[in-house]
């Protein structure tokens, strides 16, 4: 699949997932028609338009991707924050913060 395919369903994908809300890396490679991608989704999200919503792409145990205390690491962490959601040591409880899309985003919005 051509690269600029793979970004804008990541880009696109993205643009569900709500504000005060996270994914993982893997859940967005399965939403996005790509199972078992999750490092393919790292490297779109690091050559993705900047506009897109990649502070809430975060590691399956729910930690920041970043090394901690690093420049992007800090931006995740206050973008997260501002949204709402609660990041302790770098790191976010997936569960109370995860995105569990409806059947209908699933079935109907989401194309993949």
């Amino acid at each position: 699949m051509p690269e600029v395919a793979v970004q804008f369903r990541v880009e696109k994908t993205l643009s569900f997932v709500p504000e005060g809300c996270v994914v993982s890396y893997a859940l967005l490679a399965d939403l996005c028609g790509l199972p078992g991608r999750a490092r393919m989704m790292g490297k779109c999200l690091r050559e993705i338009n900047s506009n897109c919503n990649w502070h809430r792409v975060l590691r399956s145990d729910g930690k920041i991707a970043f090394p901690a205390g690093s420049d992007k690491a800090n931006e995740q962490r206050e973008r997260l924050i501002e949204e709402g959601v609660v990041v302790k040591n770098y790191r976010v409880n997936m569960t109370q913060f995860g995105w569990k899309p409806d059947l209908h985003t699933l079935l109907i919005e989401l194309e993949y």
